[in-house]
């Protein structure tokens, strides 16, 4: 056991902390110039393409909308990232991770536009008037390599299947353990019932549930956030301008950990908000819009609201 921990934390290292950070920055930035920052330039349009309904299929049924799209997206974005994320960060970190976490938003923001408008442009029908698609698509049609959709399918399976969720629901298990001393077993028990009844319902279920589950959840959170921050109003200066002057290392306190602010502030982001990552894509492609980039602008809203709304809630409370 003790030889596999060493093999899993020696790749982990390579790919998380090395090569799958520079790359997701890289392609930020050339994204972000390429598009001549479309993640700032369409800002209003976004939340104007949000609301826009679906059309009525020839079946009689309505497709997947906009915004049941992104509320899809958004259950895969926020949860464990946006609080146990932070609180790591910046325990990691110091306070200068938060910024570092700002800037990757803004920067994966592009990455989130460009994967969510490929996933459209090479998305594929159902037959039942909903759609599929994502990075395995556009990898085999778009880039002419099957094999490597067949990859990607296979990893991001095995990836958000087993680790990601056994990540959310174990932290699940311990929140209710620790604070209402419930067996971990029956939460698991419970969360695989309620999990099965959603998704063996079929995508109309899934969105169906998280377009009232998703901004309720969100909402609330802000709302506590923001009763802490009210509460600790007087406060608020010192809080930003501990969090500006430690991501520079003007901070005494945390003067040795700009390094480990940006390290850690760039992998809980993009742990959190998952631009780049290839995930969200397969959730745009669901939808049913009349332009490609409509989708693509709403899944980039949607990596502002994780981290520059949802995470700076977390962090304000920290």
């Amino acid at each position: 056991m003790t030889a596999i921990e060493h093999l899993v934390g020696e790749i982990n290292t390579f790919f998380y902390s090395k090569l799958l950070i520079y790359m997701l920055i890289g392609i930020g930035l050339f994204f972000t110039f390429k598009t001549g920052f479309v993640q700032f330039r369409l800002l209003p349009e976004m939340f104007r393409v949000i609301t826009e309904k679906a059309p009525i299929e020839k079946n009689g049924k309505k497709g997947i909308s906009s915004f049941q799209a992104f509320t899809v997206s958004a259950a895969s974005r926020i949860g464990t990232g946006n609080i146990a994320g932070v609180a790591t960060a910046i325990a990691l970190g110091g306070p200068g991770a938060v910024f570092w976490m700002w800037c990757i938003a803004l920067i994966g923001g592009a990455s989130s536009f460009v994967e969510s408008t490929l996933a459209q442009v090479y998305k594929k029908p159902n037959g039942d008037g909903t759609f599929r698609g994502g990075p395995a698509y556009y990898m085999e049609k778009g880039l002419g390599k099957r094999w490597m959709g067949i990859i990607f399918a296979v990893a991001i399976t095995f990836c958000f299947g087993f680790v990601f969720n056994a990540v959310q629901a174990n932290t699940i298990a311990i929140a209710f353990n620790e604070s209402f001393d419930i067996n971990r077993t029956i939460i698991g028990i419970v969360l695989s019932i309620l999990t099965a009844f959603v998704i063996f319902g079929g995508l109309r279920r899934i969105v169906s549930v998280t377009q009232y589950i998703v901004p309720i959840m969100a909402i609330f959170y802000i709302i506590l956030a923001l009763v802490v921050v009210i509460i600790n109003f007087s406060e608020l200066p010192a809080v930003f301008s501990l969090i500006f002057r430690s991501a520079f290392g003007l901070e005494e306190a945390f003067g040795g950990l700009i390094g480990a602010a940006v390290l850690n502030g760039i992998k809980r982001g993009l742990f959190s908000n998952e631009a780049g990552m290839g995930s969200v894509p397969n959730a745009a492609a669901t939808a049913d819009v009349s332009h490609p980039v409509k989708q693509g602008l709403i899944q980039t809203l949607g990596v502002f609201v994780d981290t520059l709304i949802i995470c700076t809630a977390t962090a304000m409370i920290v």
